[in-house]
Formats: C-alpha cells, sequence, structure tokens
C-alpha cells in the first residue's frame, strides 16, 4: 500500500541496514542575564532530543542596570561553569559547539572583556546577539516546537523581554525590552511599585501590541516557566509537561496577580516546587506577563520550552528536515527505538486510513496527523508485562518529550494506545485515571477509543510484523464493516480476532464481518 502523504518514508527514517542515522551531536551554550547553560543536542533533526543539558544560575545581569557591570562573582561563577561545559563537550564529541550570550553581556560595560575570558575557556569564538536577532531565534524557537504557529512569541530573561510576530513563515515587528526580572530588582531596589510602572510606561511605547489580540501568546524563558510550574501546581494539574501547557488569558492575568501581590514568598501555595535561586525573580516575571497580557488580550497563554537555544539549532536545520511535522517526526524515531518493527507502525497509518474513508466517522486534518501519531507509537510497551502495558504506554506517551502537539492531544494518544491493550468495550474505565480522561472533550475520547480499537485488531492479526495488515482491506458496506483477508493468511482468523473486530465495528456504529477474497 502507498504511506500516506504526511507519513515520512520507511528508507528516511533508517539507513543502510534498518540501523538508525548516524548524527554527529550539537551543543549550544547560552550565556544569559541570569542563567549559563549548555545544551547538547543528538543532532540537526526536527524533532531534536537533548543528551545532556545543564544550566548554571550565575546572575551576571543582577547589577548591570546599576553598575553597568556584570559583577567579579557573577563572572567567576560563569567562567566556572563554562570550564565545566567545555569539558563536558569533549567527553561527548561535540565538534559543533555555538555559543551565545544575551542581554547582560551585551549592554555590560565589561562584556567584551568577559567575552574574551570566556572564549578562552571554551576554545571557540562566542557570538554576542543584538536584541533583533535574539527575538528571531526566539520565534524559530517556537517554530521548532509548534506546528504553524501563528501568534505572538515572548521570550522574558534576566536582563530584557524579546518580543516578535510570528505568522506563517513571516517574522515581523521583532523588538527588545528592558524588562528582565534581574534588571528590574536592580533599577527598582526591589520595589515592585516602581517596577509595574516601569513595565507599563515600556509596553505603551511598543505600538503593534493590539495584533496580538486573539491571538496565541508563546510565552518562552525560565522564570515563565517556573509560573506556569507553579500554576500547575496550585490547580492539581494532572501532567507535569511544560510543553504547549495553556492557561487561558483572563486566568493568565488573575494569577500573575495573585504571585505579584503576595506580601512573601513563602505565602504562596506551592512555591517550594520552584527552584530557590528562582523565586526572587518570579514575582517580577509574573509583573511581566501580567501587563504585556492586559495590553495584548491573547486567546490565551501557550508555554514553551522551546525558545533560542532550539531556535540557533532550528536555523541550522537543512530545509527538508523544517518541513517534516514535528509530532511525526518524534513518534517514527519513539516507534524505531522500542516497537518490534517501524515498518508495521507506518503501515497501520494506512491500515487506518481506510475506517476514516467514507462511510466513516469525519476526520479533520489535524484528527488525521494525531491519528497517524498514535498508531506509530502503539507497540512502544511491547517489551513490559501484559498486565501494566496499558498504564506504561499511557504514562511514556503523556509524558514524552515530544512536540507540535498540545495537551489534549497528548492524552489523545496516550488513551488510544491505552485502550488498545485494555480493551474498549462498553462503558468501563479499566482503571483508567478520571484525572487524565477528564482532560478532553466526548468527541475526542470517543475517537480514542476508536483508534485504540482498530489497533487491537491490527495487532491481534499481524502480530506487530509488517507484510500482513498491508493485504488486507477494510470496506463498509451498508451497516457492516467488512475485514478481507486473503487467501493467505486465512488461518489468522479466529475466535479472539472476531471478538476485537465486532467491538470496533460496534465503536462504528456498525457490525462487523470478517470475509475471504475471492
Amino acid at each position: 500500500m502507498k504511506q500516506g502523504s504526511d507519513v515520512t518514508s520507511l528508507m528516511q527514517i533508517l539507513g543502510a541496514g534498518g540501523r538508525p542515522r548516524e548524527l554527529e551531536p550539537i551543543g549550544v551554550i547560552d550565556i544569559g542575564s541570569n542563567s549559563v547553560r549548555l545544551v547538547v543536542y543528538e543532532g540537526a533533526v526536527r524533532s531534536p532530543t537533548p543528551i545532556f543539558n545543564e544550566k548554571v544560575l550565575c546572575g551576571l545581569g543582577r547589577t548591570v542596570a546599576t553598575t553597568g557591570q556584570l559583577g567579579s562573582e557573577a563572572i567567576d561563577r560563569a567562567i566556572q561553569a563554562l570550564r565545566r561545559f567545555h569539558a563536558v563537550t569533549r567527553i561527548l564529541k561535540v565538534k559543533n559547539l555555538r555559543p551565545f550570550a544575551t542581554a547582560a553581556v551585551r549592554d555590560a560595560r565589561d562584556g567584551a572583556d568577559f567575552i574574551a575570558r570566556a572564549e578562552e575557556v571554551c576554545g571557540t569564538h562566542i557570538e554576542i546577539l543584538s536584541g533583533e536577532k535574539e527575538a528571531q531565534l526566539a520565534a524559530q524557537g517556537i517554530r521548532m516546537g509548534f506546528l504553524e504557529p501563528d501568534g505572538v512569541a515572548g521570550d522574558l530573561g534576566g536582563g530584557s523581554l524579546e518580543l516578535i510576530d510570528i505568522k506563517d513563515e513571516v517574522l515581523n515587528n521583532a523588538v527588545t525590552l528592558p524588562l528582565g526580572g534581574l534588571r528590574l530588582i536592580d533599577q527598582t531596589g526591589s520595589r515592585m511599585e516602581d517596577a509595574l510602572k516601569i513595565a507599563d510606561q515600556t509596553l505603551e511605547r511598543v505600538d503593534w501590541l493590539s495584533g496580538g489580540r486573539d491571538r496565541p501568546f508563546y510565552a518562552v524563558g525560565g522564570t515563565w516557566r517556573a509560573l506556569a510550574k507553579l500554576h500547575m501546581q496550585q490547580t492539581q494539574y494532572s501532567m507535569r509537561i511544560m510543553q504547549g501547557y495553556s492557561i487561558p488569558t483572563r486566568d493568565a492575568i488573575q494569577f500573575c496577580e495573585s504571585v505579584r501581590r503576595a506580601k512573601k514568598l513563602s505565602s504562596i501555595a506551592g512555591i517550594e516546587q520552584v527552584a530557590r535561586a528562582r523565586r526572587e525573580v518570579l514575582p517580577y516575571g509574573a509583573l511581566v506577563l501580567e501587563r504585556l497580557l492586559k495590553q495584548l488580550q491573547p486567546s490565551a497563554v501557550v508555554f514553551s520550552v522551546y525558545g533560542v537555544r532550539e531556535g540557533l539549532l532550528y536555523s541550522l536545520l537543512p530545509p527538508h528536515e523544517r518541513t517534516k511535522d514535528p509530532l511525526l517526526s518524534f513518534c517514527e524515531e519513539f516507534a524505531r527505538q522500542r516497537s518490534r518493527s517501524l515498518a508495521h507502525a507506518l503501515e497501520l497509518c494506512d491500515w487506518t486510513d481506510q475506517i476514516f474513508d467514507r462511510g466513516g466517522p469525519d476526520e479533520t486534518r489535524d484528527e488525521r496527523r494525531l491519528r497517524h501519531a498514535a498508531c506509530l507509537v502503539s507497540d512502544i510497551a511491547w517489551r513490559v508485562h501484559p498486565d501494566y502495558r496499558g498504564d506504561q504506554s499511557l504514562d511514556k506517551i503523556a509524558h514524552a518529550g515530544m512536540t507540535g502537539i498540545d495537551h489534549p492531544g497528548r492524552i489523545f494518544l496516550g488513551l488510544s494506545v491505552y485502550f488498545r491493550h485494555t480493551g474498549t468495550d462498553g462503558n468501563r474505565n479499566d482503571g483508567l485515571p478520571q484525572k487524565i480522561a477528564g482532560r478532553i472533550d466526548r468527541r475526542l475520547l470517543k475517537r480514542a477509543r476508536i483508534v485504540g480499537g482498530a489497533l487491537r485488531v491490527a495487532h491481534m492479526l499481524s502480530i506487530g510484523m509488517p507484510g500482513v495488515i498491508d493485504e488486507t482491506r477494510l470496506t463498509y458496506n451498508g451497516n457492516k464493516l467488512v475485514l478481507t483477508l486473503p487467501r493467505a493468511h486465512a488461518d489468522l482468523d479466529g475466535e479472539r480476532l472476531r471478538r476485537r473486530f465486532d467491538v470496533l465495528a460496534s465503536l462504528l456504529g456498525h457490525t462487523g464481518e470478517i470475509r475471504l477474497a475471492p
């Protein structure tokens, strides 16, 4: 059967002999106003996986606003961190190392002297990003982490806030503003009311913010991620995945106000979940987000773990990698590593297409790609004891490092594979945690049962091996869903297969019939 157009061909995934492609690791060192971080990625691919990630909170930008200097203690901590990072990249055999520095270094009088020392330690050139380029790379990071983003991206660091409008392939209105958390603390002497005035006056001068109304706002940066973590804790959110976590604008404004107005950090519920070194800037990050949202009036705040570092990686991708679907790219690689057969996973995408053909349920473009993703990861728990495959699949998929998907989509994928292992008949929950199922609407839950039921039939028929289901056909005939087997596979018919097929047909509002081809 011919592969669907949105599923990457098998030969693009596998190298010679069916082995994974050899990837050359890429290292990115981010010398920020608050932290210095090294991330080493497995290679320049559409859905990158970090193989090493470490940060040190050095506070380079702590005194730049008032003294114009980075400060000797902060410099010493940063140099020490860079020395360790250089040793790590040597051990990991990173040949492609891309260090850069942001607001604190570009604004400080002693920034050039620091960079000279840092380059000697790192053994390579360190680029000092302009505010505009920092904003553009943040936008590229959003493109790395989301499918076809359309909104305003904001990257809050210790020294500055970068804003940029993203629509289609165009980046507009890049601006950098002196609203970083450390800068506001330094500039105001930790006086919140003064910081509030500075934020309002600064944001009022950005005349294009009204263009963000009713579009998503993509929030980037460690302080805003800490806020999202705190919100998850206070709302008892059922997952701990930051990428794609979304809060309605009104709720986000109210939450930020509550953090900003707290008389003591220790009085904020869940504050112990935030790193101690990050807590000082948290109220100022909340202040900036609150005032920005009141100006923008976006549809929602969507948090991203992808930012400038991933944007730099995105800029290094060849054109054919940039055009790939990030979700399907991740799921294909996950299937290659964890499933019995990637070829079979790809066959499942085409086999289940027949269920949603003429006579089947309606399916949007996004629902189709989610179904294909579920097919790709349907066998990742095959090594697990059968009694626990459903639960472990649900947990692994719901919390995997995938991109190009929102949280309801994650839950749909997890539930589809959960139902593949546990069964989907009747209304029983099979022990499924209500807190997970309650996060998606009834339509998506029903679709998860249908896809899970289809996967359950396909794996019973093929035993997870390629070359079987692609020789069978699914068709609708009146009120019947018909599975036609070739005579070469007639002996695969049996009682358990028929029971599973009847359940699938019932979920689709049909009766099931298994036939042999003439």
